[in-house]
């Protein structure tokens, strides 16, 4: 990742992917808790490259997907796919091996800490040490931290943050905060990120802003983003494409233009829904 300043403003318009394999596949996903079905036989395909939504109603099952998805919820049935390899079974720690990088719905930052610090807590799949190295601080070890801390550094410089390297996180804007969490995850090195409800909360101004900064990871770092999202202006601005899913149910998927238009799309918004 490059320390180079930010560039110009990328337009958000969306670039259409290209056909190429699926870089993630969820086949026949299913998970039950007790008596409720929250997601049901879903089976999506997100093309390497691409940016992809996830959208539906309160209580659609969407945030239990990208769970079952990152390894924080075990399936009742259906399979994970990264590439050609079923991860369904692999841990969070081994699929952020894989190059998958999530944010959360509800930030999982700490306060207390600077932004610099709250990006390199993202880092420990890339620390190699024991721990008599750890304890007595071997040269290898102040070598990879002070390559951390460069990385990490970048990451802030990427997400416009470059100047609150040592702020202290609780001092950030709510929106700049939601870019520290873009940053953590970019530092990471992924080649899928996963974006949980990323403009939960921000203005219209911080959510163009948080915008321009996905597009732009996506442009330069040839990721592919995989994002659920209320904002419909949002989605329509970013992804290639889009699936929704009401009820555990995928009712629709295809290009986001077409799947936005479609009624079944607008009744599922429009209509009364469950929970998130």
């Amino acid at each position: 990742m490059s320390t180079a300043p930010l560039e110009a403003p990328v337009d958000v318009t969306r670039v259409a992917a290209s056909p190429v394999a699926p870089h993630l596949e969820v086949r026949g996903i299913t998970v039950r808790f007790g008596g409720v079905v929250a997601n049901d036989d879903v089976h999506i395909q997100v093309r390497r490259g691409s940016i992809a939504g996830l959208i539906g109603p309160n209580g659609a099952g969407k945030t239990t997907l990208f769970n079952v998805i990152t390894g924080a919820q075990v399936p009742t049935d259906g399979r994970v796919l990264l590439g050609d390899e079923d991860i369904t079974s692999l841990s969070r720690q081994e699929r952020a091996r894989r190059g998958m990088a999530r944010t959360f719905q509800n930030l999982s930052l700490v306060p207390s800490l600077s932004v610099l610090d709250n990006v390199t807590l993202g880092f420990a799949r890339f620390r190699r040490a024991g721990l008599v190295r750890a304890l007595v601080r071997s040269p290898r070890l102040r070598a990879q931290d002070a390559e951390i801390r460069e990385l990490g550094a970048a990451a802030l410089e990427f997400v416009g943050l470059g100047d609150a390297v040592h702020v202290s996180t609780s001092e950030l804007s709510y929106g700049d905060r939601r870019r520290l969490e873009i940053a953590r995850a970019l530092a990471c090195d992924p080649d899928l990120l996963l974006l949980d409800e990323p403009s939960a909360g921000m203005s219209p101004a911080e959510t163009a802003a948080l915008a321009d900064v996905i597009a732009r990871a996506h442009e330069r770092f040839g990721l592919t983003v995989f994002l659920v999202e209320h904002d419909m202006s949002f989605v329509r601005a970013l992804a290639h494409e889009c699936t929704v899913i009401e009820f555990g149910q995928v009712i629709a998927s295809g290009e986001t233009a077409a799947v936005l238009a479609d009624p079944r799309v607008a009744e599922a918004y429009l209509g009364t829904g469950a929970t998130g």
